[in-house]
């Protein structure tokens, strides 16, 4: 079935794993300053102990508060993809908690990006499964439908396309095209190494701090 509201498209094709092992050796804030700070997930929380993440989008929307969709989309999942979930925000209904995350785990999905309610959240942060997601609430799901995978959702206020790289720690969650690993992971890599020197003129007390007066007359000047 591929009517408007039920699509389900193929999957796209996969990230390298050297470009997603590179990504996961970079901190999620310096992916995101080197583009430009403007992008990546508001307002999702990670349910899961610290660890990184690192895949392909396969993407769902679903009707707030029903997973039918979700499990069908387990389906077009293969290892080392990320199943980016668009339930609208919604937190009346959880739309899926221990069970589905452990067979999301079990074959292979690296990571789940949700933006809706979750529930058996004890179980979920014992593991280094990712998860994260809006909120919690400990009422189920319906399944009913309706639902498209492989198609543009919006998560966290952040769009993701299908086949684009999902990068996830502690700090939250970025999506860019694959077409821009390379240059995102240059520039993360430049910042990472300015960081490090910053860090070290701290520690050798010569952090220089000259920049704020002249940037505060620029400011005030408007």
């Amino acid at each position: 079935m591929n009517a408007p509201g039920w699509r389900q498209n193929e999957s796209a094709a996969q990230a390298s794993p050297e470009v997603l092992a590179a990504l996961k050796s970079l901190a999620v804030s310096l992916l995101s300053d080197s583009m430009a700070r403007s992008s990546g997930t508001i307002g999702l929380t990670p349910y899961h102990r610290p660890n990184t993440l690192a895949g392909t989008a396969v993407t769902v929307r679903t009707r707030p508060g029903d997973n039918l969709m979700i499990h069908r989309a387990f389906d077009f999942c293969r290892p080392g993809d990320v199943l980016v979930i668009d339930g609208g925000g919604e937190l009346t209904q959880a739309l899926m908690g221990d069970i589905m995350s452990s067979y999301a785990e079990s074959i292979g999905i690296v990571g789940l990006v949700i933006d809706g309610a979750i529930r058996d959240v004890a179980s979920l942060r014992s593991r280094d499964f990712p998860v994260y997601a809006r909120g919690v609430t400990h009422r189920g799901p319906y399944k009913n439908g309706p639902g498209e995978i492989n198609v543009p959702v919006t998560v966290g206020g952040m769009v993701v396309y299908p086949g684009d790289i999902i990068v996830g720690d502690e700090d939250g969650v970025l999506a860019f095209a694959q077409a821009d690993a390379a240059d995102v992971i240059e520039r993360a890599r430049q910042t990472e190494q300015k960081e490090a020197q910053a860090l070290r003129s701290i520690a050798e007390g010569t952090f220089d701090r000259s920049w704020i007066a002249a940037q505060l007359e620029r400011s005030m000047k408007g």
